[in-house]
C-alpha cells in the first residue's frame, strides 16, 4: 500500500512540475513591450517578481491539480508545507528501501527489471519502484512427495510412494531462469522415477532393490534440474512404499507368504544339515578307525597264530605224541572252561556219567553257566576234580560189577 502512494504522489508531482514549466515558458514567450515578455508572473516593472503572486498562482495550479476551487480563501498551500510534503514523501520514499535479509537467505535484485545483484544476509537499501528484491532461503531443506503408478521391466503394475529433499543452491537460477522451478521438479522427478522403476523388475522394486532404486533416481534427477538449470540441489530421494495394486493385492500376499515359507523351510533344511553332517562325518571317521583297528588286530592275530603254529610244527616234529596230547588237553580245556556241564563217558560200562559241576562247586559261587570255573577254580583244581571224580566213578562200577558177579 505504502509502495502505491509513493507512486502516486510522484506521478502528482511530476505532473505538478510539467505544468509550471508550460506556464513559464508561455509567459516569458507572450508577445508584448518592456519587461513583460519576460516576466512569466505578468509584471509590469524590471523588479523581481512578487513572490505572493508566484505563491497564489502555485496554490492554483495545486488546487486545480488536486480538485481544489478556484479563488478559495483560507484553504491553499503554503511554500512550507509544499518543502514538508516533499521531505516527508521523501524520506517515505528512502524508508522502504531499507531491507533486512536474514543469515539463511539470499536476495535476487532486479534493477528497472534486470539481474543487478545478489544480495548478502545483513540490513541492505535499495532504491524503491527502481530496484525489487525477491529473498531466497537458501538452507531450509525442502521436501516434496509424489505416488505414482508404473509400469517395471516385467510388465507388472507397481505403486510407488517417493519424498524427495532438496534446497536452493543458485537463487539466481531459481528466481530468474524458471518460471516455476518446484513444479519443473516435480514433473522431473516423476520421469526419473518412471525411468528407474521401467529398468527394474518387480520383485526388485518391492524388496530389496528401493536403496538402489533411490539413489539411482536421485542421480538422474539431478541431471535433469541441471539441464533445467533451477538452481535446485537435491539433497536425498527416499523410496517410502512400494506395493501393488489394491486389485492384486491378496493374491501378492500369498505370493510374499509362499515366498516366506521357502525361505523358512531352506532355513530349516539348512540347520538340519548343518547339524547332521558333521555327526555323520565323525561317524564315519570313527567306523574308519574302527575298521583299521579291526584290520591290524586281524593281521596281528593271524601273524600270531602263524607264527605260533610255525612252533607247534617244529615242537610236533620232535615229539608227535606228546604234542598230540597236550593239544587235546588244551583244546578240552578251552572247551570245558566255558560250561558247567560235564559228560564223563567210563570205560568199561554203558552209562554216560553227567557231572554237574555248579552243584559240586562252592554253594554262592555260581551265578550263570561256566562261572564256577572261571572264579572259583583254576583249570589245575579243575583237572583234579574231575579225575577224583572219574576214579570215584570206576570205583563204584566195579564194586558194583563185583556184586552182580557173585
Amino acid at each position: 500500500m505504502g509502495s502505491g502512494l509513493a507512486a502516486e504522489l510522484s506521478l502528482c508531482f511530476a505532473k505538478l512540475a510539467t505544468k509550471i514549466t508550460e506556464d513559464v515558458t508561455m509567459s516569458w514567450n507572450e508577445p508584448g513591450g518592456g519587461n513583460r515578455g519576460r516576466d512569466p508572473w505578468g509584471g509590469k516593472d524590471q523588479g523581481p517578481p512578487d513572490l505572493d503572486e508566484a505563491l497564489k498562482k502555485l496554490q492554483e495550479q495545486l488546487n486545480g491539480l488536486f480538485g481544489g476551487g478556484k479563488g478559495g480563501s483560507g484553504g491553499g498551500f503554503s511554500g512550507a508545507m509544499l518543502a514538508s510534503a516533499l521531505v516527508v514523501l521523501t524520506a517515505i520514499w528512502g524508508l522502504y528501501g531499507f531491507s533486512q535479509i536474514d543469515e539463511q537467505e539470499r536476495a535476487v535484485v532486479l534493477r528497472l527489471g534486470e539481474f543487478h545483484d545478489i544480495a548478502q544476509p545483513g540490513l541492505v537499501w535499495y532504491p524503491p519502484l527502481i530496484d525489487q528484491l525477491t529473498k531466497v532461503n537458501i538452507s531450509r531443506v525442502r521436501s516434496e512427495s509424489f505416488r505414482e503408478t508404473m509400469l517395471t521391466q516385467d510388465e507388472n503394475i507397481v505403486d510407488v510412494s517417493m519424498s524427495v529433499q532438496y534446497v536452493i543452491d543458485d537463487p539466481k537460477s531459481f528466481v530468474l531462469e524458471v518460471r516455476d522451478p518446484e513444479r519443473s521438479l516435480q514433473h522431473a522427478a516423476q520421469s526419473a522415477l518412471r525411468h528407474v522403476v521401467g529398468e527394474g523388475t518387480m520383485d526388485l522394486v518391492l524388496t530389496e532393490g528401493r536403496a538402489e532404486i533411490a539413489l539411482n533416481v536421485r542421480d538422474r534427477l539431478q541431471q535433469y534440474l541441471l539441464a533445467y538449470t533451477t538452481g535446485i540441489s537435491v539433497q536425498k530421494v527416499n523410496i517410502d512404499d512400494a506395493r501393488p495394486p489394491s486389485q492384486v493385492q491378496e493374491a501378492f500376499d500369498d505370493v510374499i507368504k509362499a515366498r516366506e515359507d521357502e525361505e523358512r523351510v531352506k532355513n530349516e533344511a539348512e540347520s538340519y544339515a548343518n547339524g547332521i553332517v558333521p555327526e555323520a562325518r565323525g561317524r564315519a571317521q570313527r567306523i574308519k578307525e574302527e575298521a583299521e583297528a579291526y584290520r591290524q588286530q586281524v593281521i596281528a592275530k593271524a601273524t600270531g597264530e602263524a607264527q605260533r603254529f610255525d612252533q607247534l610244527l617244529t615242537e610236533y616234529a620232535k615229539s608227535p605224541e606228546v604234542t598230540r596230547e597236550r593239544l587235546y588237553i588244551d583244546a578240552l580245556e578251552s572247551v570245558l572252561a566255558n560250561t558247567n556241564k560235564v559228560m564223563v563217558d567210563v570205560e568199561g560200562g554203558n552209562n554216560v556219567m553227567y557231572l554237574p559241576l555248579d552243584k559240586l562247586a562252592p554253594s554262592g559261587s555260581v551265578n550263570n553257566p561256566g562261572s564256577a570255573v572261571m572264579r572259583g577254580l583254576s583249570p589245575q583244581q579243575l583237572r583234579e576234580v574231575t579225575d577224583a571224580v572219574t576214579e570215584q566213578l570206576r570205583r563204584d562200577l566195579s564194586t558194583s560189577s563185583r556184586r552182580g558177579g557173585r
